[in-house]
């Protein structure tokens, strides 16, 4: 009796109405479900007659007023002046604060007051200024400083701001990459190399020359000569006044005035 009411009280646990799946019989199981088919699919061209266009070969002209490369040639270019020596990691918020990224570049005007406040972030321990009060020009021509020059924020116009102020180039032992192309592409100034540490034996106030062409710099003051490394392709770019001007001259995109 017992046997029998377990066998009933199993097959009333486990087995369900017709329509529902039981777990109990494989059979019905499997015969429950229904497994759907598929016809294959057929794609059909858009047009009976389509057919793909002939590949055409495209040819570049460069424009009519192409600057020959010559014109551009930085190899007897030479800078000469005073030098304004600085030390290592010169941030962008020390060359031109952010306080004063409201003025335009590409107004005359703002320009010239952007030049005015070049390097006024630097310390009050470099005593001597790089712009004198109450002057929009430096007398200092040319830039040396330390490692890591122009570090900090991407901004562009940390070399517009030299270059508004008068500096023609700047010398460096290593560049934040960002100052570097951002002065080849505003061709603000020349952001040059050296191979050794000059910021620490030039002084500020020492007159120097840059021969671009002979990758050197030379201290008259001390009468010492230090070798540079070679400016390259971004010469070129620098000389013609930044990247859409060298573009423009060489052709690559129309000129303004077409």
């Amino acid at each position: 009796m017992a046997a029998s009411l377990t066998r009933i009280s199993y097959s009333s646990a486990f087995t369900f109405s017709a329509s529902k799946t039981s777990v109990l019989s494989p059979s019905l199981f499997a015969s429950s479900i229904k497994v759907p088919t598929f016809s294959p699919l057929t794609v059909k061209p858009l047009c009976s007659t389509f057919a793909p266009h002939a590949a055409h070969a495209i040819s570049f002209t460069r424009h009519a007023t192409s600057t020959p490369a010559s014109v551009l040639d930085t190899s007897t270019k030479t800078f000469h002046g005073l030098c304004y020596v600085v030390g290592d990691n010169i941030d962008t918020d020390q060359i031109i604060p952010a306080e004063y990224l409201t003025l335009v570049p590409s107004n005359p005007a703002e320009y010239e007051k952007l030049g005015s406040y070049a390097l006024i972030g630097l310390p009050s321990s470099y005593t001597t200024r790089f712009i004198e009060p109450n002057e929009t020009k430096t007398k200092y021509s040319i830039v040396i400083g330390g490692a890591n020059f122009g570090c900090g924020s991407s901004r562009e116009h940390a070399p517009v701001a030299l270059g508004a102020a008068g500096a023609k180039a700047v010398v460096a032992e290593s560049y934040a990459r960002i100052f570097f192309r951002n002065s080849v592409a505003t061709g603000e100034v020349y952001p040059l190399e050296s191979e050794a540490r000059i910021c620490e034996e030039c002084k500020t106030g020492d007159v120097v020359t840059i021969e671009l062409g002979e990758s050197r710099l030379i201290n008259h003051s001390t009468g010492k000569e230090y070798k540079l490394k070679s400016i390259g392709d971004a010469g070129p770019v620098i000389e013609a006044g930044g990247i859409f001007a060298y573009a423009r001259k060489t052709g690559m995109i129309p000129s303004q005035s077409n």
